[in-house]
Parts: C-alpha cells; structure tokens; sequence
C-alpha cells in the first residue's frame, strides 16, 4: 500500500512560487531522500506533507486519503516528525520529552498511560539510549538530542516518518549512528522515510544497506529527476543542481560487493578562475 503519494503539487508565498508540479510516491520500508540546494523548498514541502501549510494546487494523500480532510492529530498518528532544529528550553528528562511522543493518543489533559510509559522505554532500548532516561534534555549533546527526537517520533507508533536534515551540525561518528538508525528502523519495522538532507552520499549509503532507496533532486522549485541513487546521482545533475565538480567512484566493501560514493572536487568558480 502506498502510504505518501504527492501529486502535481505546487506551493506559493504570496506571488513567489517555491515549488511547482511536484510528484512521488513512498511505499512501507522505503527511505525517500529528497536533495536540493539551500532554499530551493525542501522543508517547504516536508511541512505542506505534515499539514503545517495549504497547496496552491495539487492533492497530498496519506494512506489512500486525501490530506486536506486529515485533522491535526490524525496526521500525527499517521506521519511523526523529527524537525530541523530543538529548542531546549526546560530541563525534562529525556524519558519525559520521549513519553511527549504519546500526545497524539491523548486527551487534553489526560496523562500517559503506565503501557504509554513502556512504549517510551522500549523505543529507548530499542534506539540505544536507555542510560539517557533519566538525564535532563538541556544536557545532552547533539547527537544525543537527535536520537531522542527520533525515539520521540518513533514511540508515536506512526507508518511514516519525516525527517528535516536529521544529520546536521552533527559531528562524523554521531552521523552515521543516526544513518544506522534509521537503517535499521527501516529493516526492522517497515516504517516509510522521508528524509531531506543536504548529503547526496546518503542515499548510497542507505541503497548499500540493502534498503529500498529513492532520490529526488530538487532544482529551481522542480524535480530535476527521480529515482534509485545509482540512476539520479551523476557527474551532470550534480554540477548542475549544487554548481560542483564531482567523480562518482566504486568502493569495495567488506562483504566483497561495491557502493557508489561521490568525491568533491571542486565549485563552478573556483574551477572558472583556474
């Protein structure tokens, strides 16, 4: 069962256009990446899926349904969402903002459950960092934060899950943790990703995984191309897209197969001057 499809859909602030004709589908244990140059619309769109914002045209349908008739809290018990940025403003435990996960199910003033409770500490063992449980949130470092925000999306027990840049600003080991994470999330539950990020590798990364891995390029508010990492990832779209010289190069790996990685080489500019 498809459980995103985006269909002819475009989005505008006031007069200014920020995407046009926009399609795809994501099907149960897929990692949809979507690429793109800073301010070409990614997080845009990832909010008009989470309801945050109204098409200007085009339908959005979650689970066979169109979105637009999905209340608030109907979405968040179809889509959970790990955001760009965390503000850490109050000192909860890291048990407590991942038991926030159980909002959805909740009435407004009821509170979580002893079984709510459980499924936060599962997803806590089950990401890696039950030691955190009883840590204060405003201590953590970054790595650790984006694990609890993705222990957080995850305890709501949600189809699909959205994440905006889940590995910026973080440093090269908590990187590939939360690449793992999501690896295996995916291997493991079935769960469908949507996953803007600004690391075309990622997407090899991910096919290299023996995960079902689709790429889309977003380029001057449209889809340049869409597809596996190995068809959309090329020296010309690269160039084209972020203005960069790139080799596309075959890497052994310790299961005797071969990944695809992409090496920088040089900007548009600098290669101009030269």
């Amino acid at each position: 069962m498809t459980l995103i499809s985006v269909s002819n859909a475009s989005f505008s602030y006031g007069t200014r256009s920020i995407f046009d004709d926009i399609s795809f589908s994501v099907e149960p244990g897929e990692i949809f990446c979507l690429l793109g140059p800073n301010g070409c619309g990614k997080t845009t769109l990832l909010d008009c899926m989470l309801g945050f914002h109204r098409l200007r045209s085009g339908r959005i349908h979650i689970m066979g349904k169109d979105s637009v008739k999905f209340r608030p809290g109907r979405i968040a018990r179809s889509i959970a969402y790990v955001p760009q940025k965390h503000e850490r403003t109050f000192p909860y435990t890291v048990r407590q903002i991942v038991t926030m996960g159980r909002a959805a199910y909740l009435g407004l003033f009821e509170a979580p459950s002893k079984a709510d409770l459980r499924m936060a500490d599962e997803v806590l063992e089950r990401i890696g960092i039950q030691h955190l449980g009883n840590r204060p949130y405003t201590l953590l470092s970054g790595g650790e934060t984006q694990l609890v925000m993705i222990a957080r999306a995850l305890v709501q027990k949600t189809p699909v899950m959205i994440l905006d840049e889940p590995t910026a600003h973080l440093d090269f080991r908590y990187e590939l943790i939360i690449m793992e994470v999501i690896k295996e999330l995916v291997k493991d539950t079935g769960l469908a990703i949507i996953m803007a990020t600004h690391f075309p590798n990622h997407g090899f990364y991910f096919q290299n995984s023996g995960v079902s891995t689709s790429i889309a390029l977003l380029n001057e508010g449209r889809f340049l191309a869409v597809g596996s990492p190995e068809s959309v990832l090329d020296e010309k779209r690269l160039r084209q897209v972020y203005g960069v010289t790139t080799r596309v190069i075959s890497l052994p790996t310790e299961n005797g197969s071969t990944m695809k990685h992409i090496v920088p080489l040089s900007t548009a500019s600098w290669e101009a001057q030269d």
